[in-house]
């Protein structure tokens, strides 16, 4: 499987976010298969340039105990988890983001902020958003086992409905 859908949490929504954590799941028609989760310490996006704005850590006071918990649940220096992951994508996977300047492009600053190569090629990037967008008939289905603003069930739950839409479309 080379299709990776990836999820972060993140203080921020510019390009140079602070990374909280790191959700990812490998995916084809066939369904999902091997999963990558890491939270990291906020601090240590910091230390490498990364930012944080007040709006985000405002709204994320206002989100589910889980999803909090997981804001403050970070102690992962943010070049082992670039690392441990650039590990688990590889350097030939397809990397799906919500948005098209969001999950893949702030990735790609903190691998670059880090000094540390970015796994994936450039033309490997791939937005779901876009994907969704083009098939607004195919709906997402609502899975009560996943917690919204967790970085590895956002990625799953993003992942199912690109599967549903790939199966639809043949692709």
């Amino acid at each position: 499987m080379n299709d990776v859908m990836v999820d972060l949490e993140t203080l921020g929504n510019n390009s140079d976010s602070v990374i909280i954590s790191i959700g990812a799941v490998r995916f084809n028609k066939a369904g999902l298969s091997d999963e990558f989760y890491m939270s990291v310490a906020a601090q240590s996006c910091v230390d490498i340039g990364l930012t944080m704005d007040a709006s985000t850590v405002l709204w994320w006071m206002g989100q589910s105990d889980k999803a909090r918990q997981n804001v403050l649940a970070g102690t992962n220096d943010i070049t082992t988890v670039l690392k441990e992951f650039g590990l688990w994508v590889g350097s030939d996977a397809k990397v799906w983001g919500n948005g098209a300047t969001f999950d893949n492009v702030i990735l790609a600053n903190a691998y670059r902020l880090a000094k540390i190569p970015r796994p994936w090629k450039y033309t490997n990037d791939r937005c779901y958003r876009t994907l969704k967008s083009l098939y607004p008939q195919i709906k997402r289905d609502e899975n009560k086992d996943l917690v919204a603003h967790d970085a590895l069930d956002d990625a799953k739950g993003q992942a199912l409905h690109a599967v549903k839409i790939f199966n639809h479309i043949g692709g």
